[in-house]
């Protein structure tokens, strides 16, 4: 059990604090806000303390100095910086902070904040635009990438033609016993199961497949899904989001970028050397017409504004786009845009729990992505020597019925893991689990003496 203390009680922190709050960590929020204070006391089991998180005071009444982790998730970066510093002068092991500048994680600037007393910086809105240009030219919900792309959790939406419907994990197998890939998981009609043998696929599943490079192929063929050929590409927002994926995509594709707000177009405009930046209403859908809509090849919706994004995205998938991606930052909003056809949804609270989550357990994760969609997790574990998950075959350890283990890298190669594999030590491990699932996890990559 670790003592961690949360700043800030936005959605960002309250989800936090919710995923935290199952693992019976002792944890306490601080927030100027008695709205946001109220909140968390009435539906999470915490100490709470309204107050500034940047108050030397306010630190010391949460016990700071006993504190293992120090996350500061406030609106304002400067406060989240701020607070940090305090902390750890007071005492916290480890701090973390969420920003929105991205000249702040620069690699030669990250050693100034360690050097301050920040022990690691969160920039969502960098980290989500990198997973939108992953995602642009595949049929493809969302990816997970592992030691450099050595192994990778693809999630896929099945449709009626995909060649796996009605067959079952253990028919897959049969046809090909050399595949290079595993499904791990299914979610249907909102649930999900780790399959088993007998198991089928079923229209509109979402399958979670883990693979290799040599394997990608075989998964694109069952799922029945293909690669996009993608020229035209618009964007509705320049949010932090927006601009940043512009920026990435600039020269590979012809970017149009929609900005409402036109002082902010400008500096777009600016910034943007190779995007045409118009300023307009992304939700007017005249004005999106004579954009050129309907010749786009993927529409990315990134205003801030849940109702917007998918309404606009929905629109876009009328008139032919192929490829629809969404931030939808209210989570209860996540359900109704899957359900309304919008391919890829991005959310900046599950990404920063993803970050910061890993920190929070006891045994060596390398990274760790809370999945869109579905309460659970994927995360690479790194083998402890004389850990349990290194005591024999998979098949044989009694590993948590709520996790599998998709794949693992050895001597820089990604493998797909089979009933007789034996996890050695040093093993970077792909791990799909439930939340139940995770303290359990724990226990078996931790060292055991």
């Amino acid at each position: 059990m670790m003592k961690i203390i949360i700043a800030g009680a936005g959605e960002v922190g309250t989800h936090l604090a919710k995923m935290l709050s199952v693992e019976f960590h002792d944890i306490t929020v601080i927030d100027n806000d008695e709205k946001n204070i109220k909140n968390m006391n009435t539906n999470l089991d915490l100490m709470t303390i309204t107050g500034s998180a940047t108050s030397f005071e306010v630190l010391k009444d949460a016990y700071v100095k006993k504190a293992d982790l120090f996350i500061a998730v406030a609106h304002s970066e400067e406060a989240n910086i701020l607070a940090s510093m305090i902390a750890k002068k007071l005492g916290a092991k480890k701090t973390i902070a969420r920003v929105d500048n991205y000249e702040y994680i620069e690699p030669e600037n990250i050693a100034h904040f360690t050097g301050l007393g920040i022990d690691y910086l969160i920039y969502p809105e960098r980290i989500a635009a990198r997973e939108v240009v992953n995602l642009l030219g595949y049929e493809i919900s969302e990816v997970v990438d592992f030691s450099g792309g050595k192994l990778s959790l693809y999630v896929l939406k099945l449709d009626k033609n995909a060649p796996v419907i009605n067959s079952t994990l253990m028919d897959v197998t049969k046809q090909n016993k050399d595949i290079e890939f595993r499904a791990v998981a299914i979610t249907r009609n909102g649930k999900t199961i780790i399959p088993r043998g007998h198991d089928s696929f079923m229209v509109n599943d979402l399958v979670y497949v883990v693979t290799n490079k040599s394997g990608f192929d075989d998964v694109m063929k069952y799922s029945g899904k293909k690669k996009l050929d993608v020229k035209n590409v618009m964007i509705v927002g320049g949010s932090r989001i927006g601009k940043r994926t512009a920026k990435m995509l600039e020269g590979r594709f012809n970017i149009k970028l929609i900005e409402k707000d036109k002082d902010k177009s400008y500096k777009l405009a600016d910034y943007l050397k190779n995007t045409m930046v118009v300023n307009g209403d992304g939700s007017n859908i005249d004005l999106l017409t004579e954009e050129g809509l309907p010749k786009m090849d993927t529409f990315i919706a990134v205003t801030g504004n849940s109702e917007t994004n998918i309404l606009s995205c929905v629109l876009a998938k009328k008139m032919g786009v192929k490829k629809t991606i969404a931030e939808i930052e209210n989570i209860d909003y996540i359900d109704l845009g899957e359900s309304m056809g919008i391919d890829t949804i991005i959310n900046k609270k599950l990404i920063t729990a993803s970050r910061i989550y890993k920190y929070t357990m006891s045994s060596e994760v390398e990274s760790m992505k809370c999945l869109t969609g579905s309460d659970t997790e994927v995360l690479e574990f790194i083998a402890r020597e004389g850990s349990l998950i290194t005591k024999g075959k998979l098949r044989n350890i009694e590993f948590p019925k709520n996790a599998i283990v998709g794949g693992y890298i050895r001597d820089h190669k990604g493998f797909i893991a089979k009933g007789d594999t034996h996890i050695e030590a040093d093993d970077r491990v792909v791990v799909f689990a439930i939340p139940s699932a995770i303290k359990k996890l724990d226990n078996f990559f931790n060292q055991v003496f």
